[in-house]
């Protein structure tokens, strides 16, 4: 029976990095882009340019705390990965492969 850290390894490697990328950082992109079309409507549409300046701000505070979380989850993987005592070096050759 496979260890605990040899089915981590499996799941993660499983998945391509773009899948991955994807998967975290796209309800951030659609609230982002929505945020900016509203925006656009605020301050051309609607002539209110407080409100349409005030919402356009909001696609990079979206898109920090999507990059922020996205950071905690690979951390997290990367310590279930990794033993308490190992080098980083070793627990990006077990992630690889490269024994």
């Amino acid at each position: 029976m496979a260890s605990r850290q040899q089915l981590t390894e499996q799941d993660v490697t499983e998945k391509q990095p773009e899948a991955i990328s994807d998967e975290a950082m796209g309800p951030a992109v659609l609230a982002s882009a929505a945020s900016v079309g509203l925006s656009l409507y605020y301050y051309f549409i609607r002539g209110d340019r407080q409100l349409g300046t005030f919402v356009g701000l909001w696609p990079p505070t979206i898109l920090a705390f999507a990059s922020y979380f996205n950071q905690r989850k690979m951390r997290r993987q990367l310590e279930t990965l990794t033993q308490p005592g190992t080098k980083i070096r070793e627990a990006f050759d077990s992630m690889m492969g490269n024994r």
